[in-house]
């Protein structure tokens, strides 16, 4: 993935012994998701705008380099894109991402309009490689172009250095002086297990719950872990409140909780999230399964039927959708949930074309199967989510044999008081986010390629408003609240609804 996103310039074996240096450069043992998206990430923005100091001593890993070089054809046919295109048409069409991934990767990358990009690598003509099977690199260790033995030897006198200064900090050289005082362990309290029947209706007064919750041991090692985080991931203040302690898919787990923080602690490792206060989102546990509010004790399946619950926590809710995002189940008759990628699942709801407001907060089967394709095309959010509007502004169907679409404005609360609202073009064979949207008035247009291969402007707008562009497009026409133009794929567009 390195070799295809670098430039084209040089010899092409000096080209993949780079590729190769940038992925050793970001080689860690941590094998988790989480890990190896990040170590992606680091990958492609180095290989986009690579240093020049990447050039220098690269006798090792050119000795590291496998029998097969890949097709030079295919290599320079890609060496022509722009880097962000690049990106694209590797992710796209060598690693067979999907295309709301290729978008959160080139957002995680800072490219601007991601979605353009896209278009541009899928429109892209590149020829196949001439080889049937795919290009593999070597599966070899990390190279090491350098001893060991100078590293240990710093990293000894390194030590000796700071043990000399931390002993003169005192009375004298051998005085006895104060040592550096490890982290404070903070203080582990609980709610009272009734102070919610009180009618205290806040994450303050969730008790703890699970069959570990009185193992003095384990939630001691929780919070340990906890403060000996690093930065501004460690426990906040001197007491951390315990949520749940239990098994959960026959693991241990303990959830903490400090401010607006969440820390998950198993015996393999701790996780810190941001996860807001809010009183009643479920928290997730990973598998499916939910820790509830304690006044949430009627949740039901988007079925309808009762969802068991055992010590504040569902059984695995199955994912209704090819991305795991979506609704999840219902509480307590009134409101639907789902999950949209953060650590609490938030209120979803929804309001048709026709209707004046939104339906309830439960949502009906025309809301549930408009969030199933809607879940897929939010993207991940960095902060919780408290409440999730949508409103499908638009509905029906894209010229040129398109098909059915829907186009909502999606209105975000989040836990931290701040709101935000995106479009989404629903398609009937991909969704595309189309940029920010006003959820009283919205309008929202984005490029558009037709079955056919031709390029679209097409442009929505709420009941009683119209869709105006201007830009450098055909006269387009306006038919249905859908406005439909001709132009240079990716030309600027100024877009106003009256």
């Amino acid at each position: 993935m390195a070799y295809f996103v670098l430039p084209g310039r040089g010899r092409r074996v000096n080209r993949l012994a780079v590729a190769r240096r940038i992925v050793d450069g970001t080689a860690r043992r941590d094998r988790s998701p989480a890990a190896l998206a990040r170590r992606r990430t680091r990958v492609l923005r180095r290989a986009m705008r690579p240093p020049r100091r990447l050039h220098i001593g690269l006798g090792p890993w050119l000795r590291a380099l496998p029998a097969r070089l890949p097709d030079p054809a295919l290599t320079g046919a890609l060496s022509r894109l722009e880097p962000p295109v690049r990106v694209a048409y590797v992710l796209r069409h060598m690693e067979r991402m999907p295309r709301y991934k290729v978008r959160d990767q080139l957002i995680e990358l800072r490219v601007r309009d991601p979605l353009a990009v896209i278009d541009a690598a899928d429109a892209a003509e590149v020829p196949p490689a001439r080889y049937p099977e795919r290009f593999e690199a070597a599966p070899l260790p990390p190279v090491r172009n350098r001893s060991l033995l100078p590293l240990a030897g710093a990293a000894l006198l390194t030590a000796a250095l700071i043990g000399a200064l931390a002993l003169t900090e005192g009375d004298g050289f051998f005085g006895g002086g104060p040592r550096p005082a490890a982290a404070p362990v903070p203080r582990l309290v609980r709610a009272d297990s009734i102070a919610w029947s009180r009618g205290l209706r806040t994450l303050d007064a969730w008790p703890a719950r699970g069959d570990l919750a009185g193992d003095a041991a384990f939630t001691g090692r929780a919070v340990a872990a906890w403060a000996q985080a690093p930065g501004d991931r460690r426990a906040p203040g001197p007491t951390v409140q315990l949520l749940y302690a239990g098994h959960v898919g026959g693991a241990p787990l303990a959830v903490l909780r400090g401010g607006d923080l969440l820390a998950r602690y198993t015996p393999a490792g701790l996780t810190v999230v941001t996860a807001g206060t809010g009183a009643s989102a479920p928290v997730g546990l990973g598998g499916g399964r939910y820790l509830l509010a304690p006044w949430d004790t009627r949740p039901e399946t988007l079925a309808g039927a009762a969802l068991a619950v055992r010590d504040g926590v569902t059984d695995p809710v199955p994912a209704r959708t090819r991305c795991g995002r979506g609704p999840a189940f219902h509480l307590d008759g009134t409101r639907t949930v789902g999950d949209l990628g953060g650590p609490r699942a938030p209120v979803l709801t929804y309001r048709p074309p026709s209707a004046g407001r939104p339906e309830a907060a439960r949502l009906g089967r025309d809301g549930l199967r408009f969030w199933d394709r809607l879940g897929c095309g939010t993207r991940r959010l960095a902060r919780p989510v408290a409440e999730a509007a949508a409103w499908q502004f638009w509905s029906g169907t894209l010229p040129h044999g398109g098909g059915r679409a829907g186009w909502a404005c999606t209105r975000l609360s989040f836990a931290d008081g701040a709101v935000a609202a995106e479009a989404t073009l629903l398609g009937a064979r991909e969704q595309r986010a189309t940029g920010a949207c006003d959820e009283r008035r919205p309008v929202s247009g984005t490029w558009w390629r037709a079955p056919s291969g031709r390029w679209y402007y097409l442009a929505a707008a709420a009941p009683g408003l119209r869709p105006r562009a201007r830009g450098a497009l055909r006269p387009p026409e306006t038919e249905g609240r859908l406005l439909v133009a001709r132009g240079r794929a990716g030309a600027p567009v100024t877009l106003t609804a009256r």
